[in-house]
């Protein structure tokens, strides 16, 4: 009986319902199929699933067992069952610390071991105790600081497990390499933690903590660090140290003839057409980045050989929420004339579809980057070919150099002897030779283009203070980036890569351009209370996070909320060229809402800097953050501005404040350790 509810149906009367017997012929019928359907679907089909099943099992010659496979996060399944027992974890912002891992799972295999890569992130960390039951097991953690002393975002679950865990970690064996910069003040903070709760939690540590400096040489720290630790484990293993030098491919390649190019990777950072703007689904982050309209691309210097960017990018349609003071990631595409001059290079054809994948097959990383793609758009998106090649580039690719000569020079600077060391810093790093400059010089060098995919790292996402506020322009992230541009020692011109690629994302009436952005929170905020007095330090692009702070300063002061001091310390070399929203910085200045001071480097015989307008204004410095409880924010250069200023305030906590150094630099750490001391720093 079709319960359908038409009109037909539902005008049947009670009575000729109860007139038709219960149980017709065609009910009858319809029933003795669906039983005999039955029966089949439930016996009959089973066994001749199983008769079919073993007819094809008599054509097996000699069937593979396979173990199962062990859940993703089970990474101590996944070592006893490929007989690994050196893992290597990494915490990485910028894909340094993913290189480095990679590199010591490789060369373990060279000094007998077998190790893998892992991304705690997408691992049960509470395992670490059963490393144990594996012999001569080691973890060792390539670990980057972020920020004021945090851990990577791919981290922090791990470094909340540290914190909150009681896991007992006995006999499990350990060391770390940090990766950090001196001119932060929490230099390698991160390393420092990991390696010294591990022990609380009684973990063995087999090497001592290592740490990089990115502001001296990362690498040569490093390599420093590697040959020690190496020779230490094999002893503690009892193992010959000698390392067997075997050049070990990590992904192998596959050219493919026959394909569809719909499903060939454009630019995608995870998943296929996810760029294309009809495609867009929320949640939009770091693997899921948003296509963001540009709707405003334009020059702020008025004068010079200089250029910076205003840009605006819409988030309408994106669920994106920031804050004033958080960043925008945006990623870039390399410069073409550069992709195509190296492919030219290598004599390869740009427009090859490949696909590299991992010979391991029980690695998490299946392919170095989306594949498959042509050599074009995965030296345009995924390879970064500007980044200065490591030495284990180097040497990897002088066995493809033909002319003995551009071979030796090749290994000296790979090797680890003081001159090759000083040759490598000499040519490479100090005349700033990407690998196509290396290429160019050494001419007979011609090695795969596949193997350069593989061995030079990933292009990263570039992070901008997002010089909005969201109270203001709740459907539009503003950026405020200096175009890098530069004469090397060669005579060469290097240019950045995103902010090259942002200059070109000029919309016009006919074209709509877009760029794939994500948004990371930041600890750099507004005090939650208006009325409290705020000092900001920005020279340059630092003044980004605040603009966004000022604007919505002015919105609560508009709203008839109390607003505390807004003073800003803004500088720049000349005020006819460079003065950044001079004219949106007067307009609040003249409102009353900010007190303005700006220092024009270049516009008088002798140099001026913030940090002499601070010194002038001592008493004003320390009325805020000394008696009124103010907040202080520095933005902009670590190395010299950033430094000079924080010991500025030091002094200024003696002379001002009567304290004395000691009194001087503790209430500076109190100051930090309160949130009322922020920095949002680069070198």
């Amino acid at each position: 009986m079709r319960m359908d509810g038409t009109p037909e149906m539902m005008d049947v009367s009670t009575e000729e319902v109860a007139a038709e017997p219960l149980v017709g012929m065609m009910d009858m019928v319809l029933l003795t199929l669906l039983g005999v359907v039955s029966i089949y679907y439930f016996f009959i089909r089973n066994t001749n699933k199983k008769e079919d099943n073993s007819a094809l099992k008599s054509f097996t010659i000699s069937p593979t067992q396979l173990a199962p496979r062990a859940s993703d996060s089970s990474f101590i399944s996944k070592m006893k069952s490929s007989g690994r027992n050196v893992i290597v974890f990494y915490g990485s912002q910028t894909g340094t610390a993913e290189e480095f891992a990679g590199r010591l799972a490789k060369e373990a295999t060279r000094f007998g071991m077998k190790g893998m890569v892992a991304d705690p992130e997408e691992c049960d960390m509470n395992e670490l105790a059963q490393l144990t039951e594996i012999d001569n097991h080691l973890a060792i953690f390539c670990v980057a600081t972020y920020g004021e002393g945090d851990p990577t975002d791919n981290a922090q679950e791990f470094y909340e497990f540290l914190q909150n865990g009681d896991e007992q970690l006995d006999g499990m064996q350990y060391t770390v390499f940090g990766l950090g910069n001196k001119t932060y003040e929490h230099y390698n903070a991160m390393a420092k933690y990991v390696d010294k709760r591990l022990g609380e939690l009684g973990a063995k540590r087999l090497f001592e903590l290592g740490m990089g400096d990115d502001d001296a040489n990362m690498e040569d720290d490093f390599i420093t660090w590697k040959d020690a630790m190496w020779p230490k484990v094999c002893e503690v293993f009892g193992i010959d140290s000698q390392a067997q030098d075997i050049n070990m491919r990590q992904y192998r390649l596959t050219v493919l003839e026959d394909y569809d190019p719909a499903r060939l990777f454009t630019g995608e950072i995870a998943r296929l057409n996810s760029f294309k703007v009809e495609n867009q689904r929320p949640p939009f982050d770091a693997k899921n980045p948003f296509m963001a309209e540009v709707g405003v691309n334009r020059e702020l210097f008025k004068g010079g050989n200089r250029n910076c960017l205003h840009i605006e990018l819409n988030i309408e349609s994106s669920r994106i929420r920031y804050d004033a003071g958080d960043h925008v990631a945006v990623y870039p595409v390399n410069d073409q004339a550069l992709v195509s001059h190296l492919i030219a290079l290598v004599g390869e054809d740009p427009e090859k579809v490949i696909t590299l994948t991992n010979v391991d097959e029980d690695s998490s990383k299946k392919h170095p980057f989306p594949c498959p793609c042509t050599y074009r758009v995965a030296l345009s998106h995924y390879v970064d070919i500007t980044a200065l090649p490591r030495t284990h580039v180097l040497k990897e690719i002088a066995e493809y150099a033909t002319d003995n000569k551009e071979k030796e020079k090749l290994l000296l600077m790979s090797g680890t002897s003081e001159a090759g060391k000083a040759e490598y810093q000499r040519w490479v790093v100090q005349d700033v030779r990407n690998i196509v400059h290396i290429l160019e010089d050494l001419p007979s060098c011609k090695p795969p283009l596949d193997y350069l995919c593989e061995l030079l790292p990933r292009l990263q996402a570039r992070y901008y203070s997002i010089s909005s506020s969201s109270k203001l322009y709740p459907n539009t992230v503003h950026i405020t980036a200096n175009v890098l541009k530069y004469e090397t020692p060669t005579g060469r011109i290097n240019k950045g890569v995103c902010t090259t690629y942002m200059q070109n994302q000029r919309p016009d009436n006919d074209t709509k351009l877009h760029m794939p952005i994500f948004v990371r929170k930041s600890q750099f905020r507004l005090p939650s209370k208006p009325q409290t007095p705020i000092l900001m330090i920005g020279p340059g692009t630092g003044i980004a996070p605040f603009r966004g702070f000022i604007q919505e300063r002015n919105l609560q002061k508009e709203e008839g909320k109390p607003v505390g001091k807004t003073v800003l310390y803004f500088g720049c070399r000349n005020k006819a060229n460079d003065y950044l929203y001079e004219e949106e910085l007067t307009a609040y200045r003249d409102s009353g809402l900010l007190k303005l001071y700006v220092a024009f480097s270049r516009d008088q015989p002798e140099k001026v800097y913030v940090t002499h307008l601070l010194e002038g204004n001592k008493k004003e410095v320390w009325e805020i953050i000394g008696k009124e409880n103010g907040h202080l924010y520095v933005c902009g250069d670590a190395k010299c501005m950033a430094r000079d200023v924080h010991a500025l305030i030091i002094k200024i906590c003696q002379t001002e404040g009567g304290m004395t150094q000691e009194e001087a630099e503790q209430y500076v750490r109190k100051m930090i350790n309160q949130k009322r001391y922020s920095s949002d720093v680069w070198s």
